[in-house]
This record gives structure tokens, sequence and C-alpha cells, in this order.
């Protein structure tokens, strides 16, 4: 199966890219797909990971045919043939 992953803001200078599309075998989490790309892009590593915690959860919105993962199974969102993921940078202040 066919997934769009598309980058916004900083991430698109981050990963080198704006938009690219992964093959998975079907029933791939949203879990593999950000490990995938850790592999694949490694400066997205410190994106989406918190390497002291040793934690792989994400310095970035990330939105499934554009609904925002916490409203559906987390990293546990299981994707399908034609799914959009789109990561959104979070931006912290003071």
């Amino acid at each position: 199966m066919l997934i769009t992953i598309k980058f916004l803001g900083a991430l698109r200078h981050i990963s080198g890219k704006t938009q690219l599309t992964l093959s998975f075998q079907d029933g791939v989490s949203i879990q593999t797909v950000v490990e995938t790309l850790c592999q694949e892009l490694p400066p997205l590593k410190q994106i989406f990971s918190d390497s002291e915690l040793n934690d792989a959860r994400s310095n970035s919105l990330i939105l499934v045919n554009g609904r925002e993962i916490s409203v559906l199974d987390g990293y546990e969102t299981q994707l399908c043939d034609g799914d959009e993921i789109v990561f959104v940078p979070v931006v912290h202040g003071g």
C-alpha cells in the first residue's frame, strides 16, 4: 500500500523534502511510519524522538487524512492504502 507523507514548516528543511510516497505492507501503524522515516531520513530522528528518554514521541503534530492522531489511536493508528500523513512542527517559546 502507498502512503503519502507531507512535511510542513521547518520539517521541510530538516527532511529536505516537501512530500514523499512510501510503500508499506497492509496493517502498518503511525509508529512504523515514524520509525521508517527516521531510518530513511536520519535528521528527522531528533525531531521524532526524545533521545534522553529513548521515547519515540514526536515534537510535531501528526495528521492522518486531516485528523490529529490523538483523536484516533495515537501511534497505534492503523493506516490504509492512499492515506495522507502530514507532519506539522510544534514551536515552543517563552
